[in-house]
Parts: C-alpha cells; sequence; structure tokens
C-alpha cells in the first residue's frame, strides 16, 4: 500500500471539514463555555480564553434573507466578532423577509414544523447553523423586554416558550442565552423567572445572562440566580449631562458617559461574576437618541466605551451601529434617524468604528489572560471625564488607555522587573511603536501619537518576551493548525 504521511491525512481532513461547511477552527471545540475559575472571565471548558466581541444584529432574524444573512455573518466574522446578539422576535407575532409568521397558532409552538413551507423558525434555525460556519456565537434575546411589559408574554406562556426554544436550540454548540430585552428586572420578574428557569432546566450546557435597560446592570437584580452565569450592563447612549428629564435616574449626574462605573458596581456585589457592557453608545446614532440635530457618536466613542470597560474589568464587550442592529436600507425607514438611502447596514459595515475593536480583542488575547486585574494605583494623579485613564494589568504587564491624549503620570512598580520596556499601540489600526526602556517606579510620559488622538501605553517587565522593540503589530492571537492556503 502506498505510504500517507500524517500530514497528508490532516491536509485531507481539513479539506473534508471544510467541504462540510465547518470553520476549521470552531472555537466550540475547545469544549463548551463556561465562567473561569477566578469568576472573571469567561472561557472553554479546556481552559482557553474566550474574549467576547459582540456586534448588535438585534433585527437580524427579520429583515435579512438566507444571502443577506450569510454575508452580513461572513463580513461579522472577518472583523473579529465571535458574538452577534439578535432578538427573536420582535413582536408577537414577528414576521421575516419571506412573510413568514413567528406566532401562527398564538403561543402554542408545537406543531410549528408541520405548516408547509419556509417558516419564521426554519429561518432562524438557518441562521444559527450559518452563523455556526463562521464560528460566531448566537446571543439569543428571546423575546424584547417591551412585549413582556406589555402583557404579551405571561408566565405560563414563558414557560411554554422557554420549553420550544431549549428544545430547538439547546443542541446547538453556538447558542448564548440572553433573558431581558432593554428592560429593567422589576417589571415582571416572574415572567424572567420563569422564561429563564424554564430554558435552564432543559439545557444547563450554555451561558445565560440578562439585557438590562439603559444605565443599569443585571447584578442590581438577579446576581444571587443560579441561571444568571454572568452580568450584562447597558451603559447607554447619553452623553454627559443628558438627565433627558428622567426622573428614575439610577446614576448620579455627569457620569453618563463613564462605562467604568457599571463594571466597578457589578463586580463589588457577591458572589461575584464575570461581565461586560452589552450595549453602549452605538456607532453613528444621536447622543441621547431623540434627536436628529444631535451630534453622532463616532469611532473614538465606540473605541473609549470598550477599553474603559474592558480595563476596567469586563470580559468583553459589545459593539453596535445604528444601521447595522436595524438593518436599514433603501426603503426602510429605520428609527433613530438612521437612513436607509445614504447609509444602507451592508455600507456601515466599512464604518471605522466597527473595523477597529478586533484590535483590542488581540490585546487582550496576546498577554496571560486570567490573571489580568484592573490597576487605578498605576496611574498617579488621575483626572475625569475624557481625561480619565484606565488601567489594567497581569503580573509582568500593564496596559493604559488615554482618550484625550493628556500626559501620564504611571506607576511601573506595579508589575515585576527592575526595569521596564514601554510601546504605544495605536488603537484605529493596532500599529505598535517601541518607545524605550525605563526604571522601576514613576515615570512621565507625554504621547507620541498626535495631538489629541486617543492610545494605548504599555509596559512589560524587560525580561519577558512578549513583545520585541521591531515589532509593528502584535502578534495573531491564536494561531490555525489549517494550512495557510485553506484559511481563505
Amino acid at each position: 500500500m502506498r505510504h500517507v504521511s500524517e500530514k497528508s491525512i490532516l491536509f485531507l481532513l481539513a479539506l473534508i471539514t471544510i467541504a462540510n461547511g465547518f470553520a476549521a477552527d470552531e472555537p466550540w471545540n475547545h469544549g463548551d463555555l463556561r465562567v473561569s475559575d477566578n469568576r472573571r472571565f469567561l472561557c472553554h471548558a479546556d481552559g482557553e480564553p474566550f474574549f467576547w466581541l459582540g456586534d448588535t444584529g438585534w433585527l437580524l432574524p427579520e429583515r435579512l434573507d438566507r444571502d443577506e444573512a450569510a454575508y452580513y455573518l461572513k463580513r461579522t466574522a472577518e472583523d473579529g466578532f465571535n458574538v452577534v446578539q439578535i432578538q427573536v422576535i420582535n413582536n408577537i407575532p414577528s414576521f421575516n423577509s419571506y412573510g413568514a409568521m413567528s406566532h401562527p397558532d398564538g403561543w402554542n409552538l408545537s406543531a410549528i414544523d408541520s405548516i408547509p413551507g419556509y417558516g419564521y423558525w426554519d429561518h432562524l434555525d438557518y441562521i444559527v447553523d450559518q452563523a455556526r460556519k463562521e464560528g460566531i456565537y448566537i446571543g439569543m434575546v428571546c423575546i424584547w423586554g417591551g412585549l413582556v411589559k406589555a402583557g404579551l408574554m405571561n408566565e405560563e406562556q414563558g414557560e411554554e416558550y422557554g420549553r420550544f426554544l431549549a428544545n430547538r436550540y439547546g443542541k446547538h454548540p453556538n447558542i448564548i442565552w440572553i433573558i431581558g430585552g432593554d428592560i429593567q428586572g422589576d417589571v415582571k420578574p416572574e415572567v424572567w423567572e420563569k422564561l429563564a428557569t424554564t430554558i435552564r432546566g432543559k439545557d444547563s450546557d450554555h451561558l445565560m445572562t440578562f439585557h438590562p435597560r439603559g444605565r443599569t446592570t443585571s447584578a442590581r437584580w438577579f446576581n444571587s440566580r443560579p441561571w444568571l452565569d454572568f452580568n450584562m450592563f447597558q451603559s447607554g447612549h447619553r452623553r454627559y449631562g443628558q438627565r433627558m428629564g428622567n426622573k428614575d435616574y439610577p446614576i448620579p449626574d455627569g457620569t453618563e458617559e463613564d462605562s467604568w462605573m457599571y463594571v466597578d458596581s457589578a463586580t463589588n456585589v457577591l458572589p461575584l461574576k464575570p461581565v461586560l457592557d452589552g450595549e453602549p453608545s452605538y456607532e453613528d446614532i444621536p447622543q441621547g437618541l431623540h434627536s436628529p440635530d444631535e451630534p453622532r457618536w463616532g469611532a473614538k466613542d465606540v473605541r473609549r466605551y470598550a477599553y474603559w470597560s474592558v480595563f476596567a474589568g469586563s470580559c468583553g464587550h459589545t459593539y453596535g451601529h445604528n444601521s447595522i442592529m436595524q438593518f436599514v436600507r433603501p426603503g426602510i425607514e429605520g428609527a433613530y434617524f438612521a437612513d436607509g438611502d445614504s447609509k444602507p447596514w451592508w455600507r456601515a459595515m466599512d464604518d471605522p468604528g466597527r473595523k477597529q475593536l478586533k484590535h483590542l480583542k488581540n490585546l487582550m488575547l496576546a498577554f496571560p489572560y486570567f490573571e489580568r486585574v484592573a490597576d487605578s494605583l498605576i496611574v498617579v494623579d488621575n483626572g475625569i471625564r475624557y481625561d480619565r485613564l484606565l488601567a489594567t494589568r497581569g503580573n509582568d504587564y500593564l496596559l493604559v488607555y488615554n482618550h484625550s491624549g493628556r500626559q501620564m503620570t504611571l506607576d511601573l512598580s506595579r508589575i515585576s522587573g527592575k526595569e521596564k520596556s514601554l510601546w504605544w499601540m495605536n488603537p484605529t489600526n493596532g500599529e505598535l511603536h517601541y518607545i524605550g526602556t525605563r526604571p522601576d517606579g514613576i515615570v512621565s510620559l507625554t504621547s507620541p501619537a498626535p495631538a489629541g488622538d486617543d492610545l494605548v501605553v504599555i509596559a512589560t517587565d524587560s525580561s519577558s518576551s512578549y513583545l520585541s522593540p521591531s515589532m509593528r503589530f502584535l502578534p495573531e492571537a491564536r494561531n490555525s493548525d489549517i494550512p495557510p492556503d485553506l484559511t481563505e
């Protein structure tokens, strides 16, 4: 018999895998997602770190057909995202782009597959499967909160719906359950409890969280619940000082953009659970949402929300875009003054903020992951608002995000080493620039970036081997075993 090398066998297996429509480096090959042993991060069953980089695709099941959904998910994976948050239903009933109805017999979904034709749930099946092929988890917001608030789903119906969802999607490896949906947890809490516990009773393998109202965190209501694996907050879309007549404002005036404070508040609640921002200010949405005359959030704001939150201790971050989250196009009038004629969703996928967050993910995965902690003591004489520096570190590395480009005074003794090597990273493109070495202790740094630009300062124990002065970019966070010519 002709000898076949081990390398040839692996090559053939890779071809077969791709031919069958499976991504060769599917993340769930590392096992189910779980909470890390230190209770601050997410990881796979085999210990592989999982940094959540989510995209907000709320109306994906309703607005996109099969080809469009496949295109969107492929582009999303290429931009480094590994989670897409969707609304399973946005109304009762909901209708998709094929005119298929989600609830043809009300909450009786037992015979849904006996209805002829390509149904609403068939299309959602396709989206989940297509996301799996791209290595993407679907963060499934089961029902939008406003529908429950309006009384359109009660406890009994929530139990029926929870059984249906768990039976249908619990078998898929790329599901993350999201209870709630832009709502306070004390609005119809009995319905949320019933939905969550029903799903959890049938599916103990997938993570579960709660998506709350703006300027709140799920830790406020559900941190002690056994079904809640990690907390989620919504830092929201208001700028500093935009109270907008809200009498029940849950945060102090003038802190609207301080996304880092939600991380602090959630991690101060016991038992400790991971936390992330599930809805920050969207790119290209008016500040405060409700007036077309307000300035729009841009790429630099997107970066600030992400780096502030993650450096404060988040286990990941979700991005959003005004045009993409509702998939506007010519002929579809978007909410919040999204213009489907001038910027349809497929053009919005080229906006800079969306393209730049992969550099944050790569940065987080380039250093020892689970030892990382937030450390405010790195920054001496910190500022407020846009001048606030957020710092995080491991044992022998530290990272500081500077949004305004101001002068910095940093305590390098917070990590090991008598001498420290310093770089700065451009968060718009991931480029590294070597600064040089500094002795241990307090150092003052003038931003080497152009005036007013944001940057990340990286300092390592000079005896470590994470980076070299000649590096222009971070090393790839994870390397695939598939030959390069098979990764296209």
